[in-house]
């Protein structure tokens, strides 16, 4: 899943990261690179505590749900591409049964998306349905 962040950095201070899809998740970093590393870690680190706690996930927004927030208007924007299937804990491997078309269309959005792999896309895709689907 693809959440945004919002990278600012003061005067004599590191890079400060906030997640505003995910309330109380922040992070910082050295350098912007550093940050960008350190943000997919907390976010990770953050949807782990809220599936431990058997809480649900914040599902990401985009960028333009946020852009306009007087709370990050100092701040540079970018995407952290965070893989859901690593932080659920035990992975199961399932059989599941997609018409061909579905599975081809799945393989073409994900190589242009820059998609991990399959597991990875029906992961996010099925957690946004539920969030969405209340």
């Amino acid at each position: 899943m693809r959440y945004p962040i919002v990278i600012h950095k003061d005067e004599g201070s590191d890079f400060g990261v906030i997640v505003p899809d995910i309330p109380g998740c922040y992070s910082a970093g050295d350098s912007y690179d550093e940050a960008l590393q350190n943000a997919i870690e907390a976010i990770q680190c953050h949807l782990e505590g809220l599936l431990l706690d058997n809480e649900s996930l914040p599902v990401a927004s985009s960028i333009d749900n946020w852009i306009n927030d007087q709370d990050y208007k100092d701040g540079v924007w970018a995407m952290v591409d965070v893989d859901l299937a690593q932080i659920s804990g035990k992975v199961k491997r399932v059989n599941i049964t997609l018409p061909e078309r579905v599975l081809n269309l799945i393989d073409l959005y994900g190589k242009s998306h820059s998609v991990k792999n399959r597991s990875s896309f029906l992961t996010d895709a099925a957690l946004d349905f539920m969030a969405n689907h209340k």
